[in-house]
């Protein structure tokens, strides 16, 4: 297997937005989707194992890395997940995989949690690291998961306030989110370190990801609702892994949220605070051979 960061980043037009990719390995397929503010970079670590046993197609989601930054849309609805999630099922398809499991962190897990609503026969089973469901933690939220998470609340304040801001000095915008966390920078390799800073300083990334959340906040929560006023549900095998260091185990029930919504859930915490697949990646690999079956 080639290595990861000398892998040849793809990009595929799916959706009307171009996806920017990293593909590789063998076996049944894989989709990864990465978290903010980082890229599909975040999976370098667990790379070489999962391609041993998995086609694994790493992707940037819609305004992040190197896939296309739509312009801001009213309604957000550009953003929304459910077109994050078309964007995803056309790179999947357009790689000739009608069906495939998902491993997801923070913002992709979100996506993937869509994907798995609204494309239910492309999903086998996914696992989804350190979030529970978006609606009920914007209505279970309190002062310390509000202190814990700020950005979720200053992101999506009107623009181009947050934006600015960003603008002003995204890469220190992305130093400061990413080591605000317990244990701070000292888990980024300074490859991917370089990489996500790289993708930060790209044109209408704070645009991108101010949106993101902006969605998360307004027109995902009215699909969510709607939803689940219609007795949507994830049919699929769920395993929700979360940090023992992390806010989300800490101010939410995450296995109680997640099987309210869905059949088949199991999960447990690792021993990381939110980057799972950077600061714990052999407990990672672990779980995801054990759930996916390849040991």
């Amino acid at each position: 297997m080639t290595a990861f960061f000398d892998l040849p980043v793809r990009r595929i037009q799916t959706n009307g937005v171009e996806i920017a990719a990293r593909i590789d390995g063998s076996g049944p397929p894989l989709l990864l989707l990465h978290g903010h503010p980082q890229t599909h970079a975040i999976w370098h670590r667990v790379w070489p194992e999962l391609t041993r046993h998995r086609t694994c197609v790493a992707a940037d989601l819609r305004g992040y890395g190197d896939s296309t930054k739509p312009p801001a849309t009213p309604g957000h609805t550009a953003h929304s997940k459910r077109e994050m999630a078309a964007d995803m099922i056309g790179l999947m398809q357009a790689l000739g995989h009608a069906r495939f499991e998902v491993l997801a962190h923070d913002r992709g897990a979100r996506v993937a949690h869509r994907l798995a609503l609204d494309h239910a026969e492309a999903v086998s089973r996914m696992m989804l690291l350190d979030i529970a469901p978006t609606l009920d933690m914007y209505e279970g939220t309190t002062r310390a998961f509000a202190q814990a998470y700020f950005h979720w609340f200053w992101l999506i304040q009107p623009a181009p306030g947050p934006e600015t801001m960003i603008e002003h000095d995204p890469v220190f915008y992305l130093r400061s989110v990413m080591g605000g966390r317990p244990g701070g920078l000292v888990h980024f390799s300074a490859e991917a370190m370089a990489e996500y800073e790289r993708a930060a300083r790209l044109p209408g990334w704070a645009t991108g990801i101010c949106e993101d959340y902006r969605a998360s906040a307004t027109v995902d929560l009215d699909h969510d609702r709607a939803g689940r006023e219609q007795g949507e549900r994830l049919r699929m095998p769920v395993r929700a892994l979360w940090g023992e260091r992390g806010a989300v185990g800490r101010n939410f029930d995450v296995l109680a949220l997640w099987r309210a919504i869905a059949e088949d859930v199991s999960g447990k915490a690792l021993p990381g605070a939110h980057y799972l697949a950077e600061e714990c990646p052999d407990a990672l690999l672990d779980e995801a051979a054990a759930f996916f079956g390849w040991r």
